[in-house]
């Protein structure tokens, strides 16, 4: 049901695999990807760094909470995000951290919030160094993956690439506790949801827990060891490609095992056109991406919309 893709294969743009690559992103929405530049023990590493911070005591953490601002830039606390309005709140902490603007650049003067500073702690004391080299291999990885997809559907290998100068990219770390004896049928590690941007590349520490929604219905488990990568797609780029590439649904139910996963999601500059290719409408990405973040974020919500 889930294909896997080698790398150096996918970025060969044989017709055989792009055919393939075609039917994957049409019909299925996620594959999986081995033999990526990002290896295995880097995988590990950046898997035990967030842990380690994940297992902070909350009052260190909270240095760094992103409530406190008008962004998602920072630590999450458990319930801080709530994907799915017909659930509760996802029993989840996370930590995200994006890409800073230029000084020169002219969005500057916007003061965009999917563009705020990040927040980095103290301890541990290797995180940062450790996360931004991360991030930068990750959207290396999500470039040419994505200039691969470009192919499969019809388009150009630079469709896509070409609006990725100051990626909206998105770097988090997910912590999901083991579920509580309490969890009822609303309560999820993430409830049913699309990603909300263009590409995502997920890594994981192996631990299952990931679901997949079936077209025909029911759930499928996805999962991959450290340096192979989970790759889907999210509302902007469904909507951008006309529909032919495809946003699912998935979610973590969430066990009895904890779990670490680390999302790349890749998305475009604030102002590109993300609207159907060839039509003449107008949906800037930024838009789009910020709308979802302020329905999500608890403490965006609120901001959006304060109580009297």
């Amino acid at each position: 049901m889930i294909t896997q893709f080698n790398y150096n294969t996918l970025l060969d743009g044989d017709s055989e695999v792009m055919e393939k690559l075609r039917k994957c992103v049409e019909e299925v929405g996620f594959f999986t990807l081995s033999g990526t530049p990002i290896s295995r023990p880097n995988v590990e590493e950046v898997i035990d760094t967030y842990r380690r911070f994940f297992q902070l005591p909350e009052e260190v953490k909270q240095a760094v909470n992103m409530a406190r601002t008008g962004a998602n830039r920072g630590w999450g606390a458990t319930l801080s995000e709530q994907v799915n309005p017909e659930a509760n709140p996802d029993y989840k902490q996370v930590f995200d951290c994006g890409y800073e603007l230029p000084d020169d650049d002219p969005l500057q003067a916007l003061e965009l919030s999917v563009y705020a500073p990040n927040q980095w702690p103290e301890v541990p004391e290797d995180f940062e160094k450790t996360i931004v080299n991360y991030y930068e291999q990750a959207t290396d990885v999500s470039r040419q993956v994505l200039s691969a997809i470009a192919v499969a559907i019809g388009e150009d290998v630079g469709y896509f690439a070409d609006e990725f100068n100051c990626p909206m990219a998105l770097l988090r770390g997910n912590y999901y506790p083991a579920r509580p004896e309490w969890a009822g049928d609303k309560d999820f590690g993430i409830a049913t949801h699309t990603d909300y941007g263009c590409l995502t590349l997920l890594a994981t520490d192996g631990t299952p827990g990931l679901e997949v929604r079936l077209r025909g219905g029911g759930w499928v488990p996805v999962s991959a060891e450290p340096g192979t990568f989970i790759i889907n797609f999210g509302e902007m780029l469904q909507m951008w490609s006309g529909n032919k590439i495809l946003a699912t649904p998935h979610r973590v139910v969430g066990q009895k095992q904890e779990r670490v996963s680390v999302p790349m999601f890749f998305n475009p500059r604030f102002d590109t056109n993300v609207a159907r290719m060839g039509s003449e409408d107008t949906i800037l990405a930024g838009d789009h991406l910020t709308r979802r973040f302020q329905e999500t974020y608890i403490h965006l919500k609120q901001q959006a919309d304060p109580v009297d």
